[in-house]
């Protein structure tokens, strides 16, 4: 009897110099009717860095999130997902059990890490930290386990790792236990809390958040605001040193740094310049109507997932405001609200989703005529649309209680066909980059919107156009490629 030949065994690519970790990889998979997958590739900073080094010149180590991730990462040795899905890149998908994941995922980052930078709990209430969050921290704990492991298993000697965001905080102190050779970077897409809202957090975990960073030769943040309140948090939590732009603990340097993510201008404007964008600008003009003298009314434009963060419903309320304050806008002017769900397997996400619908609702059931809608809610996602919305703006509303940096107020001046006001939060990000040509404002402060949203309808249109050319070149000075890049450059530079 002749045994059968072994079948070959597929090579697994070269330990990488460069790698990247995240929750969210470049691509996503669905399951079709007859089993097979589905693949999706995504965009972003990331997808946009990776791409600037040629094919396979990185590797990318991610979560499988759905069970057809899971399928698609069970389907290759060690989760090395298929080049020909990947435009070549090298994916290693982490086929991390559910419990385990939805527990890191939604019961530590999202619902712990997320709320606390973004001063999001109703404190008389909340958190109430017990033995639940315990056992989700154990997942947290391993979740992160999971990647530093295959980090260290992919990496070359002296590679440089860009870990990123608040889902793997604990990651660049393990990984340096395994691998000390390795420069490892950590950045943070979100704010920080200020010392006092970070020391909500249990004390187990405050401390392990803050020493997990610090594994990193380098933490990098979105604005200089964020990065100063990591450096304190540090002070205050763990008695760290912080000199400039360095924390010293325990005799290690780490140093900290800011990359202000800008838009990528000429995806942007390619991309709003297509087919199918013109058909949902010709029907939201066609929704939208025209004013009592014939005139096209004027918009008020947002696009946001229903993030509670976003405060969509107070720039619901603000616009109510306005048009009680100003009846000369009735019929003339129109908001138009692109509330996309998010997050709705959280009961809290779903009910102020369903907050916005009402809202929305009741303006139009206060205000609204026979051949005039005030708002025009759309809750489908749908980025052909949000981009036509971006191109027909007089004003944008972007009012976060709090943003990391919101890429939204970046990309609006840049499609606007005639020049946009933009109406800013001071919580958000961006507000560092932009806030000199924006009309900054209290997110909290309904007045103070409504006021804002009143001078953006209002201001002359040479104004207008100026102070969007101006906001388009700010939000473009540092597109995804090299904000990327700048990250590496920096991370070769920063002390051991």
């Amino acid at each position: 009897m002749v045994a059968e030949s072994p079948e070959p065994q597929q090579s697994r690519p070269p330990r990488a110099e460069i790698l990247v970790a995240s929750n969210r990889g470049p691509v996503s998979h669905t399951l079709r009717d007859d089993g097979s997958l589905a693949v999706r590739r995504g965009g972003g900073g990331l997808v946009s860095g990776l791409s600037a080094l040629g094919p396979g010149a990185g590797t990318w180590v991610c979560a499988a999130l759905n069970e057809a991730d899971r399928q698609a990462a069970r389907r290759r040795p060690g989760g090395l997902l298929d080049p020909a899905d990947t435009a070549g890149q090298t994916v290693r998908m982490l086929d991390i059990p559910a419990e385990t994941f939805e527990a890191a995922y939604n019961g530590v980052a999202n619902s712990a890490l997320w709320f606390v930078h973004h001063l999001l709990y109703q404190t008389p209430l909340e958190p109430a930290f017990d033995t639940e969050f315990e056992k989700q921290w154990a997942h947290y704990e391993e979740y992160n386990a999971a990647f530093a492991r295959a980090l260290a298993e992919e990496a070359a000697p002296g590679a440089r790792v860009l870990v990123q965001d608040y889902h793997l905080a604990l990651v660049p102190g393990l990984l340096r236990e395994l691998r000390p050779d390795l420069r490892i970077g950590h950045f943070s897409h979100t704010p920080w809390a200020p010392p006092d809202f970070f020391r909500m957090l249990p004390g187990h975990a405050a401390r392990a958040v803050l020493r997990g960073i610090l594994g990193a030769d380098r933490a990098a943040f979105l604005t200089r605001r964020w990065a100063r309140s990591f450096a304190d948090c540090c002070a205050e939590v763990l008695g760290a040193e912080v000199s400039g732009d360095a924390i010293v603990l325990e005799g290690r340097r780490v140093s900290t740094g800011v990359h202000g993510l800008g838009a990528d201008a000429g995806f942007l404007r390619e991309r709003a310049a297509r087919e199918d964008v013109d058909e949902r600008l010709a029907a939201l003009r066609e929704q939208i109507g025209t004013a009592p003298d014939g005139t096209p009314r004027r918009t008020v434009v947002r696009v946001d997932r229903t993030e509670l963060s976003k405060n969509i419903v107070r720039g619901l309320l603000a616009y109510r405001r306005l048009l009680a304050d100003h009846p000369e806008w009735h019929r003339r002017v129109v908001h138009v609200a692109f509330a996309y769900p998010s997050r709705q397997d959280l009961e809290v996400y779903r009910s102020y989703t369903a907050e916005v619908s009402r809202v929305a609702g009741a303006v139009n059931a206060e205000f609204g005529t026979a051949g005039w809608t005030p708002v025009v809610l759309h809750v489908k996602d749908d980025f052909a649309r949000s981009l036509a919305a971006y191109r027909l703006a007089d004003v944008a509303l972007v009012n976060p209680i709090r943003d990391g940096m919101n890429l939204v107020a970046k990309e609006v001046p840049v499609v606007s066909e005639s020049g946009c006001a933009l109406v800013l939060s001071r919580e958000a990000g961006a507000c560092a980059e932009l806030g000199e040509d924006a009309l900054v404002v209290n997110p909290y402060d309904i007045t103070d919107t409504a006021r804002a949203l009143h001078d953006g309808l209002t201001m002359p249109p040479e104004e207008r156009a100026a102070r969007s050319e101006r906001l388009a070149a700010a939000a473009t000075a540092l597109p995804p490629r090299q904000w990327f890049l700048d990250q590496l450059t920096a991370l070769d530079s920063g002390p051991s």
